[in-house]
């Protein structure tokens, strides 16, 4: 089932992001790369932002995770992950459905150039890519990324 996280959800949200990051060992070009891919005083930082992390909790254990943030006048989908043993049983899609319907805004999510099973998944639930200048445009105003992210990174809207 998929549910609000909370506080206590805070360890097992920081390892199935880790875990599951590893995927992107290898695709994104190494100086993108560090371990671990997103430290506890990172994920912190995040929830601070806005970030509000949903996930498929399955007999009391979460098995996969993503957080919506609100910036200005659009929603962004942000920090998708799936543990690795549970990836490739829908929880991501499941997932996604729900955040998305969640949303009345502009709905965006970035995500790495090469990561061509995240481009996918996000295509088969109606997002877009948009181009190489609104891409741009769009990181530079609503997220905070390093200017190197920037560039092997693609942007998504949902296609309402």
């Amino acid at each position: 089932m998929i549910r609000d996280c909370t506080k206590a959800d805070f360890s097992a949200i920081e390892t199935i992001i880790n875990e599951a990051a590893q995927a992107y060992r290898g695709v994104i070009p190494d100086d993108c790369w560090h371990e671990p891919y997103m430290s506890g005083s990172q994920l912190q930082a995040e929830i601070d932002e806005g970030v509000n992390f949903s996930g498929w909790d399955d007999a009391e254990a979460l098995r996969g995770v993503m957080g919506l943030q609100r910036v200005r006048d659009v929603t962004l989908i942000r920090h998708a992950y799936v543990r690795r043993a549970d990836q490739g049983r829908g929880i991501g899609s499941r997932l996604l459905t729900e955040l998305t319907g969640r949303s009345a805004e502009r709905l965006l999510v970035g995500t790495w150039a090469d990561a061509v099973w995240a481009i996918r998944l996000y295509q088969k639930h109606g997002f877009k890519l948009v181009s190489r200048q609104e891409k741009d445009r769009l990181l530079q105003t609503y997220w905070n990324i390093p200017r190197r992210q920037q560039g092997v990174s693609v942007v998504l809207e949902h296609a309402r």
